[in-house]
């Protein structure tokens, strides 16, 4: 594991000359984000070692180097997920390597269901928490002392001084934001009705197939985390359920430019 992190990290920084300190992984319809970052220099995942690639429509696949918000930033145009049948370490193996070429601060996004009753589709939430239901931990096996802890906190897995940034840039540009917990399942099905009501129990604001295991890997070594969920459809308590993945993609695209200029002004910021 060590040695692969190590080889995928020093052919990436072999192709670019950019030192990242910032990298932001985009979900399904939230890659068009990657149409604001200039001086734009891309690696599709087939030229990288040991890099996975996504089998998911709506995730192009490509590592992008350049700049949003005046400040060098690291994207990935497109994600892995445990459905796709990935082991975890290779779900999570990104974000090793991003430590690896220097990132301290990971942007996660995500399109997810939503079963807060307040909750409209196209909304964007801010994630302060989340419930992990996936059937494994990321951190499980061996762990590795150059990487992070065995046991490694999670009191505050989504940064609150970042959360705080966010909502005072969205309170100045006049844009709407929810705030809640992110419950992370499996997939690839979406949720039954009883299985929304169920969430919503738990604690859960809106529920999604990703984001989870890297939060948890980058957490793992004390990177900072800061996450943002597009609300795509809703479920749960009486309210419809049936979506398809098209519409996901859809209401993503229509929310996409608030959740840019929150992200891009975060990022010029801090």
């Amino acid at each position: 594991m060590l040695e692969k992190i190590k080889n995928t990290a020093e052919y990436i920084l072999s192709r670019t000359k950019r030192r990242p300190k910032t990298a932001i992984i985009l979900g399904t319809g939230l890659g068009q984000l990657v149409d604001h970052i200039s001086e734009r220099e891309e690696i599709p995942y087939t030229e990288i070692p040991n890099m996975p690639v996504s089998t998911v429509e709506g995730h192009s696949g490509k590592l992008i180097f350049g700049l949003l918000g005046g400040k060098e930033v690291m994207a990935m145009q497109g994600r892995f997920h445990f459905y796709e049948g990935y082991p975890m370490t290779s779900v999570t193996f990104p974000v090793r390597v991003m430590k690896a070429c220097g990132v301290e601060t990971l942007f996660v996004s995500n399109a997810a269901g939503g079963m807060n009753p307040s909750f409209r589709v196209g909304d964007i939430m801010i994630i302060e928490d989340h419930i992990n239901l996936f059937p494994e931990n990321p951190l499980r096996g061996h762990n590795y002392s150059e990487l992070g802890p065995r046991f490694p906190s999670m009191e505050e897995p989504y940064d609150h001084q970042l959360i705080a940034l966010a909502e005072k840039i969205a309170k100045e540009k006049n844009i709407h934001l929810q705030k809640g917990v992110y419950v992370g399942t499996q997939g690839p099905t979406f949720e039954t009705p009883a299985e929304y009501r169920y969430f919503r129990i738990i604690g859960g604001d809106a529920v999604g197939m990703s984001t989870v295991p890297e939060v948890i890997v980058a957490r793992h070594m004390s990177m900072r985390v800061f996450g943002m969920s597009v609300i795509t459809d809703l479920g749960g308590f009486g309210v419809p359920v049936e979506v398809s993945h098209e519409e996901v993609q859809e209401a993503a695209n229509v929310a996409q430019p608030k959740m840019t200029e929150v992200i891009a002004e975060m990022i010029k910021r801090f």
